[in-house]
């Protein structure tokens, strides 16, 4: 029998690695004798330059507005208001109409001036810290049966300090801007008036007092000084469109807003709120009955659709994506 040699016993010996010749005579990946000697170094990846890191990163929406800005806003949104008013003195001189008594329908439209004023104002010092979304302004769901006895609870409380008030110091004044906006002039006064009044204003107040004059404020010191502030300021623009007396249960109502606020970490229930109470003012003025309580059904709903549509703008123009909004503690 043939015996089978052992491997490598009588075998050719075959180089594992051996490179072809290259064209000047050198063996592959051999150094040429006349190359200079490769560079040593011990750096490690951790050792390799990195990209400048900011030393202060700057918040972002809600929590990066300045206390300042709170002033500049209502500023800015109250003398956009003044400007656009000087525009139509001008043009009602210019077409003979009189500008010491205007029309209703002027009053009107500097009155839904002032609102969008307020809200544009907002939008523009809010867009200093980035594109602001709904959820800065509070634009955000809730838990709806807590959030539901929070507001009649603060409504509750703000009608009895009301009640206390007016019996303490005998008023007897009765709220004159319906009337001097036209709401018996004709239907489509009552119409736009109701609106005004029951939708309008809500929104763009609690937009601008609640979702950034407060929220800017509290930055500062907190929430109660905050609060405060926005409640002696709301109350101090109304003078003039509410009789005086009333400015410090108007003063009550911007507190309790913020409370409301503060306690739902949403805007919605305190726009409800607003909607609620001006409806029952405008229909006691003009003495309804039946027509109140649809008229707060009403206002309600038109106010809360147009937020949302509102914060659904907000959050297209943010690059928001849709998902479960953060809901209160407690």
């Amino acid at each position: 029998m043939e015996r089978i040699p052992p491997p490598g016993v009588g075998q050719p010996h075959e180089p594992a690695d051996e490179q072809p010749p290259q064209p000047d005579g050198s063996a592959s990946g051999a150094v040429p004798a006349d190359a200079p000697p490769a560079p040593q170094t011990n750096a490690s990846p951790a050792d390799a330059p990195q990209p400048p890191v900011s030393a202060a990163v700057r918040p972002r929406g809600r929590a990066g507005w300045r206390p300042w800005t709170a002033w500049a806003a209502i500023l800015t949104g109250f003398g956009a208001t003044v400007f656009g008013g000087m525009l139509v003195a001008i043009v009602a001189t210019i077409m003979g109409a009189s500008v010491s008594d205007p029309s209703p329908g002027v009053k009107i439209g500097l009155t839904f001036f002032q609102n969008l004023a307020l809200i544009g104002a907002a939008l523009l010092f809010a867009s200093m810290t980035g594109r602001p979304a709904g959820p800065d302004f509070g634009l955000r769901r809730t838990r709806l049966w807590r959030a539901v006895g929070l507001l009649l609870a603060i409504w509750v409380g703000f009608y009895a300090v009301s009640a206390v008030w007016v019996a303490a110091l005998g008023l007897d004044e009765r709220q004159t801007l319906p009337d001097e906006l036209g709401i018996a002039g004709s239907t489509l006064n009552l119409v736009l008036v109701v609106v005004l009044i029951t939708v309008v204003a809500p929104i763009g107040e609690e937009l601008f007092f609640r979702g950034y004059f407060f929220g800017a404020l509290r930055n500062w010191k907190g929430f109660l000084p905050a609060a405060l502030i926005t409640g002696i300021v709301f109350g101090a623009i109304h003078i003039g469109s509410a009789p005086i007396g009333f400015t410090v249960p108007l003063a009550v109502f911007g507190f309790g807003l913020c409370l409301l606020y503060e306690r739902t970490r949403s805007l919605y229930p305190c726009i409800a709120l607003h909607a609620l109470n001006n409806s029952v003012a405008l229909g006691l003025t003009q003495k309804w009955t039946w027509e109140i309580l649809p008229t707060m059904v009403g206002s309600v709903i038109a106010s809360l659709t147009l937020a949302a549509l509102l914060a659904h703008v907000l959050a297209g123009r943010a690059g928001a994506t849709a998902g479960p909004l953060p809901q209160p503690a407690g």
